[in-house]
């Protein structure tokens, strides 16, 4: 999804959302509330909202960039209720305790078995960060190992509200912090160090306000921001130079706690341009590789999500399988996932959150799991919890031993 913006300082949400075609999700400008918390009415349709452009994988855009957001197939259980340990309250949120024998937690934020949970919370409901955080992890029955927050421009971050979240005493978080460095300057420009002095800005508040590992993820989904006019600054090689630069001069100005991550749409269309393997910036430069697919009409099982293939590009393998194919040693991160309402199929969220918890452990190099909440993105409803079912299917994959690997590091 595009990013989206809050009217108070915060967390973030969501970047851009994928829907039933593959192209760009719109944005709300920054400084526009987020909306009413209800959903779309029963009937709705859950087509491309009024004014969408379709260009591919399901997305539509108004803007680039955002700012903090308020609140910004069916199969057999295989774990059961004696596979889960028991909830516990502490700080007013359900907590789910990770096992005693936890895994060990890498430099680089990687945990040695299963998968880190995150979410993006109550994305356009207009309430305050915190609070959607907090009522999000009620509603699935666990706390969040990642919180996915939102930054553009010379916003500073983490924010005062961020920091909060991340060192929470009744159990810390993980930020995924999604940051474009402008909307105004192209790829080439920020390359070239047009934007240095507001790099070293937020290089010396990390440094002062936030000494905790934390992943980073630069422009991300920049598939549909490619232009091929080779002086228009805006191509994929463009896109890389960008993207080193930016890393590399935080680095030289001290922040090394930064986890970097190269973030794709995951959608086949995109992948099948020409110029698309020179949007990587490089080894040296990305610690993790993600994608963003969501559950448009023709998925049907998680495989058809991480793995998304199409008639017209007959040459693409799928996203998860090219990842292992070109990135073999990098964990990869769904960094943005939802599933959206079918209204002539009201148990498909409860379906297809059972066989995302039946296949996850099949696909072992993901190594973080981040779902976007939302009652309204562009595209339809993706909240978990718009039916009984839904609710108690996604509670369940929460709570699976394989995404509680580990305590969240203090460091």
């Amino acid at each position: 999804m595009g990013s989206l913006a809050l009217s108070v300082p915060g967390l973030s949400g969501c970047g851009q959302a994928s829907g039933a075609a593959d192209d760009p999700v719109a944005e709300p400008r920054p400084g526009i509330s987020a909306g009413p918390s209800a959903g779309p009415p029963a009937g709705a349709p859950t087509g491309p909202s009024a004014g969408a452009a379709a260009d591919g994988e399901g997305r539509d855009r108004t803007v680039p960039g955002g700012r903090d957001v308020s609140g910004g197939a069916a199969g057999n259980d295989p774990g059961g209720p004696a596979a889960r340990e028991p909830a516990s309250e502490a700080g007013g949120l359900t907590q789910v305790r990770p096992p005693e024998a936890a895994c060990e937690v890498s430099d680089k934020l990687v945990p040695a078995c299963g998968a880190w949970w995150g979410v993006a919370p109550e994305i356009f409901t207009g309430r305050r960060p915190a609070r959607a955080l907090e009522r999000a992890e009620r509603r699935m029955g666990r706390p969040a190992d990642i919180v996915h927050v939102y930054h553009r421009g010379d916003e500073l971050f983490p924010t005062p509200e961020e920091r909060a979240v991340a060192r929470d005493p009744d159990g810390r978080r993980l930020l995924l912090v999604n940051w474009k460095p402008s909307v105004e300057h192209t790829w080439a420009q920020i390359a070239r160090g047009e934007l240095d002095q507001r790099i070293d800005r937020l290089a010396r508040h990390v440094v002062k306000h936030f000494p905790e590992r934390f992943f980073l993820t630069i422009h991300h989904e920049p598939e549909n921001d490619v232009r091929t006019a080779p002086r228009s600054g805006m191509t994929a090689a463009d896109y890389a130079a960008m993207y080193r630069h930016v890393v590399r001069r935080l680095r030289q100005r001290g922040v090394e706690n930064a986890v970097t991550v190269m973030t794709y749409m995951g959608a086949p269309n995109w992948a099948a341009r020409p110029w698309f393997e020179k949007l990587y910036p490089g080894d040296d430069v990305v610690d993790w590789v993600a994608m963003d697919p969501y559950v448009d009409d023709r998925v049907r099982s998680f495989d058809g999500l991480v793995n998304k293939i199409r008639s017209d590009t007959p040459d693409w393998p799928g996203f998860y399988r090219w990842m292992q194919r070109r990135f073999p040693g990098k964990p990869v991160m769904i960094a943005e996932w939802g599933v959206f309402e079918r209204y002539d199929h009201p148990r498909f969220k409860e379906s297809f959150f059972t066989s995302v918890r039946r296949e996850l452990p099949d696909y072992p190099q993901i190594k973080a799991l981040v779902y976007f909440d939302s009652p309204r993105a562009p595209r339809g409803d993706t909240r978990f919890d718009t039916t009984p079912g839904g609710r108690q299917a996604f509670t369940e994959l929460a709570r699976d031993p394989h995404l509680r690997p580990a305590a969240v590091p203090a460091g």
